[in-house]
C-alpha cells in the first residue's frame, strides 16, 4: 500500500536517517512519543551499540522512540510490530474485514498490549496504513 506522510512525519524521518544511518519507512506519533517503521534488516543500525543512536535520537527528538522492523508478509510485519512479546503464529482471515490474529504466549499478552495499550495500537495503526489489516486480536 502507498502511504501518505505529513511535512511533520517527512522531517523526523529525515532525522531519523541522519542520526541512526538507518532507512525509515513510516513514522507514526501519538501522546507518548514517536513510532518509526525501519526498513527490514537495519535495526542494528537504528538501535546502535548499547541502543547509544536511539537513546540519540530520543534526545534530538524530545520524545521517546518506538521502533518496528518492516517486513514483506503481513503476518511477519504483525509479529515484528508486536516485539518483543514472543508471536508462535500469525493468521489473516478475510470476511467483511480483514483480520489479523496473534498467537501470543500467554506470559506475553502483557508486552503484547503494552501500558496503556499503546503496543497493540501502533501495530494496528501500522498493520492497517501498511497491509490493509482492520483489527488484530491476540490469542
Amino acid at each position: 500500500m502507498r502511504v501518505t506522510l505529513s511535512d511533520a512525519a517527512r522531517r523526523r524521518i529525515g532525522l531519523f536517517d541522519d542520526v541512526t544511518g538507518a532507512t525509515a519507512l513510516d513514522c507514526l506519533t501519538d501522546e507518548t512519543g514517536v513510532c518509526f517503521l525501519v526498513a527490514a534488516g537495519e535495526m542494528a543500525d537504528a538501535i546502535g551499540p548499547d541502543g547509544r543512536t536511539v537513546n540519540k535520537l530520543e534526545d534530538r527528538l524530545g520524545e521517546r522512540v518506538t521502533l518496528v522492523e518492516t517486513a514483506d508478509t503481513a503476518e511477519r510485519f504483525i509479529a515484528n510490530a508486536l516485539a518483543p512479546a514472543v508471536v508462535h503464529n500469525v493468521t489473516v482471515s478475510e470476511n467483511r474485514s480483514t483480520v489479523a490474529y496473534a498467537e501470543v504466549d500467554r506470559a506475553d499478552t502483557g508486552v503484547a498490549i503494552g501500558r496503556d495499550g499503546r503496543t497493540i495500537d501502533l501495530a494496528r495503526r501500522l498493520a492497517k496504513r501498511h497491509f490493509d489489516i482492520d483489527e488484530i486480536e491476540l490469542v
